[in-house]
């Protein structure tokens, strides 16, 4: 299967693509012979591309198809075939995370730091391996500090011969200007349910109707449609969220649904906590010489790093607790979106038809302005989390002013 059948949708951004990594495949047949590319100036191949979309659109997805095709090995490309085969060793090993020319970055904390990122720049200076190219894809762009920025501008400016930086962000303006201004953009839009569905059937094996209905409540968003999808717990935290607007008729309700709401999220955290933290702590203590068992005492001159790794894990609980947060705040603004749908009676029906009950409820005994200040509640939300606002400070403002709409 060609690594392009994952990237859904965006036919425009793939034959972009596969054009650039045509190009990048002559360039290095050529230098491996001995010869000088002469595509020059004409090359559809540059070192630095930004991809932007909303969230789901498979930003990510599209540049690790590229990254493949990059080191794309396969023999059917000396008579004419594209790179990115889907089954050579370049393209497996790249695709499941194990090429030793390819560096996949996604910070499973807030930002991105300065130290994290003059790594990267050393192990971006080096020459590839497999002779082909050295690439660094970077899913999180977005979440650069101003100082890791500018530790990365020069090695984006002056890259390396052989080297690819694929930034990934959800929009043009999320980047650093002095970043954005030196890549190449390619610019996803979100999928439609029906191609989200064929995928999920086609490589996940869903059935038909829970992928078009995961797919429509989803709006295009193809991680959470997967993850809907495979994941019943998933789906029952889902609905539960969905109930929430039937809960805030008075100010006890709201304040209940607020709290369930900010300790489901931090059960998540603490899931993720309990199946991660542990294994990375022992895993530190053994590396820095320790004795098996927890009570053992740690080595001398090691108390830093280990506060700084639990420092590191504190930050990802944060984190995981606020997406979380956000999945749920998305959620509702579907909600509410299908309510202001059925009051205006816009074409193309609601997304989550399996509680039109509810939606049907609220749309009879609200009126549309309304539908819009709660709409607006649920991002005033999402920007006050982003702002570092008290979870459940931010979630009870929001569940209240949902009752006032």
């Amino acid at each position: 299967m060609p690594v392009w059948d994952d990237v859904v949708g965006q036919e425009r951004v793939v034959a972009e693509l596969a054009a650039a990594a045509a190009d990048a495949d002559a360039q290095v047949t050529a230098e491996s012979s001995g010869g000088t590319w002469e595509g020059g100036a004409a090359s559809r191949m540059t070192h630095a591309w930004l991809f932007t979309g909303p969230p789901g659109s498979g930003r990510s997805t599209a540049a690790r198809a590229f990254a493949a095709a990059l080191q794309c090995t396969s023999p059917d490309r000396a008579l004419g075939g594209a790179p990115g085969c889907g089954f050579c060793d370049g393209c497996h090993t790249t695709l499941v995370g194990t090429h030793a020319d390819v560096e996949f970055v996604r910070s499973d904390l807030l930002s991105i730091g300065v130290k994290e990122t003059r790594e990267l720049v050393r192990r971006a200076a080096l020459s590839p391996a497999g002779r082909r190219w050295q690439v660094i894809v970077m899913e999180d762009a977005d979440r650069l500090t101003e100082g890791a920025g500018n530790v990365l501008l020069k090695a984006v400016e002056e890259p390396a011969p052989r080297t690819v930086w694929l930034l990934c962000a959800p929009s043009v303006e999320d980047a650093l200007p002095t970043i954005r201004s030196r890549c190449r953009l390619l610019s996803l839009r979100t999928p439609s349910p029906e191609a989200v569905a064929d995928v999920l059937m086609r490589r996940d094996g869903i059935e038909p109707e829970l992928a078009a209905r995961v797919a429509r409540a989803t709006q295009g968003h193809i991680g959470r449609a997967r993850r809907l999808a495979t994941d019943e717990t998933a789906r029952a935290r889902r609905a539960a969220v969905l109930r929430v607007p039937l809960r805030v008729a008075d100010i006890g309700g709201c304040l209940r649904a607020a709290q369930e709401l900010v300790d489901s999220a931090a059960e998540d955290a603490k899931a993720v906590a309990e199946e991660v933290d542990g294994k990375e702590t022992e895993e530190m203590r053994a590396a820095l010489g320790a004795a098996a068992g927890a009570g053992s005492r740690m080595p001398r001159g090691t108390a830093g790093v280990m506060k700084e790794l639990a420092d590191r894990q504190k930050r990802r609980s944060t984190r995981t607790q606020r997406d979380t947060l956000d999945l749920a705040l998305t959620d509702l603004a579907a909600f509410y979106r299908d309510v202001l749908a059925l009051q205006l009676r816009a074409p193309g029906g609601i997304a989550n038809t399996e509680i039109r009950d509810g939606i049907e409820q609220i749309a009879s005994s609200s009126r549309p302005e309304q539908s819009l200040r709660r709409i607006e509640a649920v991002l005033a939300c999402r920007d006050a989390l982003d702002r570092n606002v008290a979870p459940l400070l931010a979630v009870e403002a929001m569940t209240l002013a949902l009752r006032a709409g």
